[in-house]
């Protein structure tokens, strides 16, 4: 039976924005490790566009960045969106009911299904079926952008916490 976890990055106030937040050696090192031992991904459309640039082999790449592309292409994965009309390779479109697509998901698959994207975690935990939050506390306070949560969550316990890199906190919570 597989888990839903989200995995977010988020500033200190508890934005979400992919281009203002730095990611080094080591906690790059971490999510191509990350991506490579998930049993897929259900991502929210703006994040599975930015993800879109690791389809594509780039000649300045380096070893790391090869690496984590091909992890990200060998990914089962799965887009929610209403606006979009198809998805690239290894990818399933899935335009409506996401949270009954992520019942069968848990149901069918064996480990972690990452979720990436605010507004997708947000509706699922609506929905009631996320099992654990990965959030990746950066040492960043953004003032403004996409808020991981979108309003109030129900109360959430702390599974752990590690430092997985210089300066990037993991705490992983459940629902309680």
């Amino acid at each position: 039976m597989g888990r839903l976890v989200v995995r977010m990055n988020v500033s200190l106030d508890g934005y979400v924005d992919h281009d203002r937040m730095a990611t080094g050696l080591a906690l790059f090192r971490h999510w191509v490790a990350a991506v490579r031992d998930v049993a897929g991904g259900l991502y929210g459309r703006h994040v599975y566009g930015l993800m879109r640039y690791w389809d594509d082999d780039r000649p300045e790449w380096t070893s790391d960045q090869r690496d984590f592309a091909a992890s990200w292409r060998g990914q089962r994965k799965w887009v929610a969106s209403r606006t979009l009309a198809s998805v690239g390779p290894n990818a399933t479109l899935v335009a409506d009911d996401v949270a009954a697509m992520a019942r069968r998901l848990k149901a069918d698959l064996d480990g972690d299904i990452a979720v990436a994207g605010p507004a997708l975690a947000h509706s699922l935990a609506e929905a009631g079926v996320v099992d654990a939050w990965q959030l990746y506390l950066q040492p960043v306070a953004l003032g403004h952008g996409r808020p991981l949560f979108a309003g109030p969550r129900p109360p959430m316990r702390l599974l752990a916490h590690e430092l997985v890199a210089e300066d990037v906190i993991r705490l992983t919570y459940a629902p309680a």
